[in-house]
């Protein structure tokens, strides 16, 4: 391998993939805990109180690997890519320092009363600091989407020259974070977020409850992550159709290896679950006729552009594109049955009693983990061959003077560091997680439904 962009590419592929397991647990995780601890206060229930104690240690082992991967993607930009940075380096520095400014010190700022608080300050004042400390974290995806969605629709700029190359500079900070693509890309993610934190409760609390430990407090976490998880399901259902329309309008390239779409025309069938042709990419498998022209225009006579439309040096890599995108759509339709079956089950009363079903709870912690990583692989090689789509080219945006040697070392360092440190994150979860709730009362703590053990304030 002695292509430096190819090997930039696989490392920055590695670190963000890597990267981007912790933050949406806490951004969702975030909402479950407001909620536990919301729901204490309003009922004095003990058992809210205690699995919001156990919850917030699991949210602080997810936040501090999430800031420790994290910052590496930052300096990625300078030591691999200087000319991306020398090119859109105003603009896209905007809202990674407004990310600083209104979401991390907000975050921060709260995370230590959050996790070290609960004896020290009274409950509302603690209430407050969760809140403030998923505010914090949906402040930090909302600015890092902003800074993306800007490289895959971007707006608000004008190009200029200074000494000899092209710089993006801004004309409109407003359209450069509303760009066509921002709302419904940050609406998405942030219903994929929320349902990743939820199904990491849910998986949990199935496993306790099928081993017979904390079940009473477990089955009230379940039943709050299984409402956070139906709005998630739900949102990342209606999002992601209005996001495929947009994408439709602004990348059609993206679109067309999304769907499969290889001849523009109208009206185009939908690609339920196909194969596709490495060579000739003929997708085979079950269609609905018409249905993808009627679900992108609301018409069977708009054309959609095809990969025949697109000029030959424009297209991303069809094959992982379409079959991210489908794996995608796959898990998201087994989670939104999953979670109809729990529901039902909720309302009729043997939600706690159909053992295969808490099995699928207790798995379905992998579904947004990977359909995450899958509609990133989708947004970021659906893009090439652009960094900036249709202003810089990613073969241009690579440091001028990095090796082919040297990006492999640093890969490889990369690879063995992040390896090490998933090991380390998945020894504290497990850890904690057999550990489980503070034992102030019996494992089977069902019936604990008495006098709050935690002062208000303390003495």
């Amino acid at each position: 391998m002695d292509d430096p962009v190819l090997l930039s590419r696989l490392q920055f592929a590695i670190t963000i993939m890597f990267h981007y397991i912790f933050p949406p647990m806490t951004i969702g995780l975030g909402v479950v805990l407001v909620a536990l601890e919301g729901l204490w206060l309003k009922t004095k229930n003990d058992l809210y109180h205690k699995q919001a104690k156990f919850w917030t240690r699991i949210f602080g082992i997810i936040f501090a690997l999430g800031v420790a991967s994290g910052i590496v993607m930052e300096f990625q930009f300078g030591t691999n890519w200087a000319d991306y940075s020398r090119c859109v380096g105003d603009i896209f520095g905007s809202p990674l320092a407004a990310e600083g400014i209104f979401a991390f010190f907000l975050e921060s700022g709260f995370l230590a009363i959050l996790l070290f608080g609960w004896d020290k300050v009274g409950p509302k004042m603690h209430f407050l600091s969760s809140c403030m400390v998923a505010l914090g974290a949906h402040f930090s995806a909302i600015w890092i989407i902003v800074a993306n969605s800007w490289m895959q629709t971007p707006a608000g700029y004008k190009l200029v020259e200074v000494n000899g190359k092209i710089q993006a500079h801004i004309t409109s900070f407003y359209d450069v974070v509303f760009n066509p693509s921002t709302v419904d890309r940050l609406t998405h993610a942030l219903s994929g977020c929320w349902l990743a934190g939820a199904t990491l409760v849910l998986s949990v609390s199935a496993w306790y409850i099928l081993k017979k430990r904390f079940t009473g407090g477990s089955e009230k976490s379940f039943k709050v992550a299984l409402v956070i998880g139906l709005i998630g399901v739900a949102g990342m259902g209606i999002t992601g159709d209005s996001s495929a329309r947009e994408v439709s309008i602004h990348q059609p390239a993206k679109f067309a290896a999304m769907e499969g779409v290889m001849e523009s025309g109208a009206p185009q069938a939908l690609h339920l679950i196909g194969w596709m042709n490495p060579s000739t990419h003929e997708v085979t498998g079950v269609s609905i006729p018409y249905l993808l022209t009627l679900l992108t225009h609301h018409d069977l006579d708009t054309a959609i552009t095809g990969m025949n439309g697109i000029p030959q040096d424009e297209r991303p890599p069809i094959l992982p594109v379409f079959y991210s995108f489908h794996l995608m759509i796959l898990i998201g339709c087994a989670l939104a049955a999953l979670f109809l079956v729990g529901l039902w089950g909720w309302k009729k009363g043997w939600l706690f009693q159909k053992r295969w079903l808490l099995w699928c709870f207790v798995f379905s912690v992998l579904g947004p983990q990977i359909a995450n990583q899958a509609g990133w692989a989708v947004a970021e090689l659906g893009r090439q061959p652009w960094i900036v789509y249709g202003i810089l080219r990613t073969e241009h945006a690579v440091s001028p003077t990095l090796t082919a040697a040297e990006a492999f070392s640093s890969l490889g360092m990369f690879f063995i560091i992040y390896a090490l440190l998933l090991a380390l994150f998945l020894y504290q979860i497990t850890h904690k997680i057999h550990k489980g709730p503070d034992q102030e009362t019996d494992e089977d703590d069902g019936a604990g439904e008495g006098k709050l053990q935690v002062p208000f304030v303390k003495d």
